[in-house]
């Protein structure tokens, strides 16, 4: 099990949700098929409601962005036409809704309604979201450490507070110090990144973002972000270029922060130095001593193997 470092200079923990603290199983096997069984269903329902006129427009607008694309599904404006025009509608939006899914598109327009649809399931207990057994109690720690802890994700604000909100963990949405979504910035555009350090009121190298797809990691780390790649079971493989270059992990586990303070020994052999040496791309650590510290100089960067044969 690689657990995971976090660098003396982060302040912010920036946390994925598919993949990251919740099985894949989970948003594939149950809260996607949800939406496609039951849109129908909940269109008809609330038909008649402000919010749900509100994601039909928001969806409608999307559709004639997507007009040029292969196989868009339009959906027209009310005709007046009373019950058929209604029921035209809605399967209209029945099968865009089906479309944008089986492209896995991450449209805001999209997940506003799925957001909707998650909200009544959640309230009415028909589900309650599932994470890896050690996301809550790392987030504790890191809370406890004085770190702050966001959540980015495709899915709306709304949907990811239902998520935190109706857990098997129970209600651990005070764990959160606030959450973003597609509103801000797409994953994938290192932009993204710096508009959410920018509302935090830090700076991007103050970020750890933690995430399994590694080309939001890239967009991430060409902003400044420090980045770790969570490796799940069912997530996505890495090649091994991705494998050899990014920073893994396989669990949230929180050893000790990495500091870089040095601490003076006193041992039968006169005084010693002691360092605890962390290297960004390792998220590896390692005490070293040795007698004249003031004549050697450590690159953070470098390896830890050279590092302990040049010291040790």
């Amino acid at each position: 099990m690689v657990v995971l470092s976090v660098p003396a200079e982060v302040t912010v923990i920036l946390l994925d949700i598919e993949g990251t603290t919740t099985p894949i199983a989970f948003v594939k096997d149950i809260l996607f098929p949800y939406i496609e069984d039951h849109v129908k269903e909940y269109l008809q329902t609330h038909w008649e409601e402000e919010e749900c006129q509100q994601d039909v427009s928001l969806l409608r607008k999307q559709a004639e962005e997507d007009a040029h694309l292969d196989g868009a599904v339009p959906i027209p404006a009310a005709s007046g036409d009373g019950e058929d025009d209604r029921e035209r509608m809605i399967q209209a939006v029945v099968d865009n809704v089906c479309w944008q899914m089986s492209l896995d598109r991450k449209t805001t327009a999209l997940k506003q309604l799925q957001g909707h649809m998650w909200r009544a399931a959640f309230k009415a207990g028909l589900m309650k979201a599932e994470f890896f057994e050690d996301v809550v109690p790392a987030v504790r720690k890191w809370r406890e450490a004085g770190m702050k802890v966001y959540v980015y994700s495709s899915g709306s604000v709304e949907a990811q507070k239902l998520l935190f909100g109706h857990s098997t963990e129970g209600d651990v949405l005070e764990l959160f110090d606030g959450h973003f979504d597609t509103k801000i910035g797409h994953k994938v555009e290192s932009e993204s990144y710096r508009k959410i350090a920018s509302s935090i009121g830090c700076s991007t190298s103050n970020i750890l973002f933690l995430t399994d797809v590694t080309v939001e990691a890239s967009a991430a780390e060409a902003a400044d972000v420090h980045v770790a790649v969570v490796v799940r079971p069912g997530n996505a493989g890495l090649t091994d270029d991705e494998k050899t270059y990014y920073r893994l992990i396989t669990s949230f586990g929180c050893p000790p922060r990495v500091l870089p303070l040095p601490a003076f020994i006193l041992t039968g052999e006169g005084i010693h130095l002691k360092i605890r040496i962390y290297t960004r791309e390792f998220c590896k650590c390692a005490y070293v001593y040795f007698q004249n510290p003031f004549h050697r100089h450590l690159s953070r960067r470098q390896n830890l193997s050279s590092v302990k044969r040049k010291l040790m």
